[in-house]
């Protein structure tokens, strides 16, 4: 029997969901589920422990809205925190994969539908998104993902992360689920880098597709919860982390990059 999870899936019918964590992002939300459900028709958006009285209110769109269902989680715990639960809830629906999206209107809705057949071209695959950055992005943003791609890659014996941050990526469900709940790490902004790697370790080979990414001004509606002390001391953590698992997986990992590159 062929242990690869980019065959293993490939026989299983295929449900994708487009899933949403949102904390306090404010009017925008409502504007990113209006473009995100008028490509796709199953948009799902877990609410974040949200002060702002978003949570409420896209409840009430979703009376009216067939497309949406929105999950509100009692307390604020973290980006990747709110995805674990769209997951496992997802999982439980049936569905077999998740496009996971920013709700403050960074990512491009108009681009799911093709990374969502990219996804069912690859079903065992992850597919990230692979930024392509406009005059609104923050110079000091791009140059430390840099160094972040870096690592991740170094971690995964450059298998082919073209971006570990950009969180606009399909996820096979099952996969990520089960990853996120071998560990206690990647509940807050440290989930995307790491769950690639942790994803690469477990053999979920990456597939880099480009798509557009904006960075909102506040008179645009744009929401940012990002502090660069905080944060990148939460990345440089969760890499030292990393390095210390690539380290403990070498023996294993050697071989399987091997066998993925002669494919």
């Amino acid at each position: 029997m062929n242990s690869d999870p980019a065959c293993r899936d490939a026989a299983a019918p295929l449900r994708h969901l487009v899933l949403i964590p949102s904390y306090n992002t404010g009017d925008r939300l409502f504007a990113t589920v209006r473009e995100t459900c008028a490509v796709w028709n199953a948009v799902w958006v877990v609410v974040d422990g949200s002060t702002d009285g978003t949570g409420e209110a896209l409840a009430r769109v979703a009376e009216r809205e067939p497309r949406l269902r929105v999950l509100i989680e009692p307390r604020n715990r973290g980006k990747g925190a709110a995805i674990l639960a769209g997951l496992r809830a997802a999982e439980a629906a049936g569905f077999t994969h998740a496009l996971t999206m920013d709700a403050d209107g960074q990512h491009p809705a108009a681009a799911i539908p093709d990374f969502m057949r990219a996804s069912r071209e690859r079903p065992g695959a992850l597919i990230l998104g692979v930024p392509v950055f406009d005059a609104s992005a923050p110079r000091l943003r791009v140059v430390g993902r840099r160094v972040s791609n870096w690592w991740a890659n170094l971690e995964t014996l450059w298998t082919g992360l073209d971006d570990s941050l950009f969180g606009f990526r399909v996820y096979p469900v099952a996969e990520l689920r089960a990853v996120m709940e071998e560990n206690r790490w990647m509940r807050r902004f440290d989930f995307d880098p790491e769950a690639a790697v942790r994803l690469c370790w477990r053999g979920v080979r990456p597939f880099g597709k480009p798509a557009a990414i904006r960075y909102l001004r506040p008179e645009e509606g744009g929401v940012s919860h990002f502090n660069y002390l905080r944060d990148n001391l939460l990345l440089a953590w969760m890499h030292a982390r990393l390095m210390l698992g690539f380290l403990l997986r070498l023996p294993h990992l050697v071989p399987l990059r091997l066998r993925s590159s002669r494919r």
